[in-house]
């Protein structure tokens, strides 16, 4: 089994040259950037991407696929739905397979107390239109034949989707610079050129690019970039380990997933793996600095992760990570140009086994890659996505929380009418970057 390269031996797509000007420019290659790209693009704007490493290389490349309504928190459900949408257009308009397919997904319950938390759920948006129901034992046996554990039910909406994220961001970008948007890959933006107290372009490793507008989609890496300018969000990053079996007989042909593991059918035979309900923390400053406002979360899960005393050398919240420079120093985002933690191999090994023994028809379930992302989170488990008040001009849409792969086209079409003032069509107060500063109370989003 190797580790999965995630398409970084390719060649590099998106060279430039950087140009002199922009109407917005976007920091952060991602699902988000790309699609704030796109629909910036649509509307005749001229968006400039800026990546330090490669187009989806970090969590956009690594989560699971899913296309995901059922679970979401009430205030991203509608966006979500958008999504959806928005994901089944571009895949008939782009001309490219994004591996997108209606397979349905599933949460599995082995208690009533956990069927209970679905139906908690349902009640919380109902009236929103989404699908999801509840199965019930004998429904959730015959949606997995041959599956050993007898569950007491699962939570189902058939309208869920899932996509092969290293194909389908890749082609979206490839999308975004038909519309008109430029990518520049390998250029790692420094510094917001700010003057007279407002937003007047990007330093970047290659040089300054002006632009009225400037919009944060870093992942992993936007807290850093943003405390450059004075903007503090409690935002950390988790470890999450998957791995991909080799080429298998189907035994569900959508993706589900129980307490200890998800599985998710792959266009190329085999299944993605998964444990939802682990994940690890690299301790460094910034979780010191924001622990109060984790309280709540670990209050409600404080055995789901495993905490490590000293980050990797280079990451985010890294001990010797720089927190401050010149825009003429070579930041930590040139120093590591993509985010590649090593995959948990225990996680690795126990997921393997674990579906083998679900589906004892496969028999021995043997790897072919495996890896891991960081996973950008936030105190109450939905992002920031707003306009910060501090600086004009500049926008912020990160802290997806493992989220930001399926609902991605719905924000960037959000991200593109705010920019362009525009009506965003959706209520977005939950996401407000000033929750963690007005002395609002941390509402959790949804434990299912």
């Amino acid at each position: 089994m190797t580790l999965f390269p995630l398409g970084l031996h390719r060649p590099v797509e998106h060279t430039g040259p950087l140009p002199k000007r922009a109407d917005v420019v976007i920091i952060g290659g991602g699902v988000i950037g790309v699609m704030t790209a796109y629909y910036l693009a649509e509307k005749g704007l001229r968006p400039v991407v800026l990546e330090k490493g490669r187009v989806a290389a970090e969590q956009s490349s690594r989560n699971w696929g899913w296309v995901r309504q059922q679970g979401r928190d009430p205030a991203e459900l509608p966006i979500m739905m958008e999504a959806n949408r928005l994901w089944t257009q571009l895949a008939a308009e782009l001309g490219e397979d994004l591996g997108l397919r209606q397979c349905g997904l599933t949460y599995l319950a082995e208690s009533e107390a956990e069927m209970a938390g679905f139906q908690g759920w349902l009640d919380a948006v109902a009236g929103s239109g989404v699908d999801s129901r509840l199965l019930s034992a004998n429904e959730t046996a015959d949606l997995l034949p041959g599956g050993r554990t007898q569950w007491t039910g699962a939570l189902h909406t058939a309208s869920d989707m899932k996509a092969e994220p290293w194909i389908a961001v890749p082609a979206l970008a490839r999308a975004a610079v038909r519309k008109g948007a430029v990518i520049v890959e390998h250029c790692a933006a420094r510094l917001v050129d700010v003057e007279g107290g407002k937003v007047a372009g990007v330093v970047t490793e290659q040089g300054r690019i002006r632009a009225p507008e400037v919009v944060v989609a870093g992942g992993a890496w936007s807290s850093l970039l943003l405390r450059q300018h004075g903007i503090r969000i409690p935002q950390l990053s988790v470890k999450a380990t998957a791995v991909a079996t080799k080429t298998l007989p189907e035994v569900h042909g959508g993706g589900a997933t129980g307490k200890s593991l998800a599985f998710r059918r792959r266009d190329d035979g085999g299944y993605t793996l998964a444990n939802g309900g682990f994940h690890e923390i690299f301790i460094g400053w910034d979780a010191f600095r924001h622990v109060p406002k984790y309280i709540p979360q670990l209050r409600r899960d404080p055995w789901g992760r495993v905490y490590h005393p000293r980050s990797p050398r280079g990451y985010p919240d890294g001990w010797g990570t720089p927190r401050v420079w010149r825009d003429v120093d070579e930041t930590p985002f040139e120093r590591m140009r993509v985010l590649n933690p090593a995959p948990h191999r225990k996680t690795v090994a126990r997921l393997l086994h674990q579906f083998g023994q679900e589906f004892p028809s496969l028999g021995r379930v043997e790897g072919a890659l495996a890896w891991a992302g960081m996973i950008d989170t936030m105190p109450d488990i939905v992002p920031v996505v707003d306009r910060a008040a501090s600086l004009p001009g500049l926008s912020i849409c990160t802290g997806m929380c493992g989220h930001g792969f399926g609902i991605g086209p719905g924000f960037g079409r959000v991200m593109a009418d705010m920019i362009a003032g525009d009506p965003v069509g959706h209520d977005l107060s939950r996401f407000r970057l000033s929750r963690f500063t007005d002395g609002s109370r941390i509402e959790l989003g949804p434990d299912i």
